[in-house]
């Protein structure tokens, strides 16, 4: 259970409590309290008010830890550039969305237009070429 992710969940799902979150994060669990109220990481909550990390929240843990420790970004830098992070994902899945309505919107004026080619054809009467005329009209001098 330390090594990954639950078999009956995903990476979203909360599970830890914040003992075994701060060991897997390498954090002290008063750390995890502070980056909570702090509103860095949010973990999930129990009916009665207990912490409860997921994987996500732990990668975040780490995320924090090593922009703090390694970049050196402040608190508030690290919460600005997670606010960000959210953001470009939030952006990125509603591109993807307006990328699949485009797509359908595309493929339905394609079948549109395909039909409206098809009833000209009903319309449209055939040419028989054996039976064409030529009308020759000559040069006036």
């Amino acid at each position: 259970m330390f090594g990954g992710i639950p078999p009956e969940g995903d990476e979203e799902t909360p599970v830890f409590v914040i003992s075994v979150a701060a060991q897997l994060a390498g954090m002290h669990a008063q750390t995890l309290r502070t980056y909570d109220r702090q509103g860095l990481v949010s973990p999930g909550r129990t009916s009665g008010g207990g912490r409860r990390y997921s994987m996500r929240d732990i990668a975040l843990l780490r995320e924090v830890q090593r922009l703090s420790q390694e970049d050196g970004v402040n608190l508030a830098g690290i919460k600005r550039i997670i606010e960000l992070e959210n953001q470009v994902d939030a952006l990125r899945a509603r591109l993807s969305e307006l990328t699949e309505e485009l797509a359908a919107a595309y493929a339905a004026g394609e079948q549109a237009a395909a039909a409206a080619h098809a009833s000209y054809r009903r319309d449209l009467v055939p040419l028989n070429q054996q039976t064409a005329m030529v009308v020759w009209r000559p040069k006036r001098r």
